[in-house]
């Protein structure tokens, strides 16, 4: 492929690159700069470009998105953008929320886990706002050779997508992930719907339910922390492998 072409090909493709790192950003602490990231995420189109097999049952786009995606979480885990404290804080927040649900037999509100962790309510949105980095989905969470194996569009738009239920082929796995998020409160499953069905970014999630971008960050987390606790417990139980 001549300069020119592919020149012209990165300025038309610029776009999906901003879209993959919006979509990643919002899992990220808010110091992480995200024009850096694009700096990152544009390497990693160039190497889709290099790399693209047309004979392969996967168009280009979404090739170019976990491309993209994967030069990002790979400059982000070189960095070390989440401390151990910050780690810390996540497992704490996530264990607290499970023995909430327990204990009370229904999902805790947040107001149930800052009493419970004996915080103002302003510091427990403080610690959801500052955990929101530690899990990242990338291809390396899912099973040995998955991709491999499975080298379809619908694998690859899982793992950019971020979509948990989207990554389980069990049947009766998805059906209590599905449970679990049906049972996650109102607000909760609207956001996550918005972000992972709709593909809706921040704004415009935020003008659908009339939330701050802020806002609507740490209720994601909140949900993301719900059901990866009940995962959790599944896996402990033997349900997940």
């Amino acid at each position: 492929m001549d300069k020119e072409k592919r020149d012209e090909l990165i300025m038309s493709y610029a776009p999906l690159v901003k879209t993959v790192v919006e979509r990643i950003a919002m899992k990220l602490p808010s110091h992480v700069d995200r024009e850096d990231l694009i700096n990152v995420g544009v390497i990693g189109l160039m190497s889709a470009l290099d790399r693209y097999d047309e004979t392969r049952n996967v168009r280009f786009e979404t090739y170019a998105r976990f491309r993209i995606r994967g030069a990002i979480l790979d400059e982000l885990r070189s960095r070390d953008v989440v401390p151990r404290s910050t780690r810390n804080k996540d497992s704490t927040l996530e264990k607290a929320i499970s023995a909430l649900r327990n204990s009370l037999g229904r999902h805790p509100t947040e107001e149930d886990v800052a009493e419970y962790l004996n915080i103002p309510l302003d510091e427990y949105y403080k610690m959801l706002d500052e955990t929101r980095g530690v899990s990242i989905l990338s291809q390396d969470d899912l099973p040995p050779n998955y991709c491999e194996r499975y080298g379809s569009d619908e694998v690859m738009e899982s793992v950019e997508k971020n979509n948990p239920l989207s990554l389980i082929t069990n049947r009766e796995q998805k059906e209590l992930l599905r449970d679990a998020i049906d049972s996650l409160p109102e607000k909760e499953r609207t956001i996550l719907a918005l972000y992972y069905y709709e593909e809706l970014t921040l704004k415009e999630i935020g003008e659908v339910v009339s939330l701050t971008e802020s806002r609507i960050c740490q209720i994601h987390s909140q949900a993301v922390l719900r059901l990866r606790g009940r995962l959790r417990e599944w896996k402990s139980n033997g349900f997940f492998t």
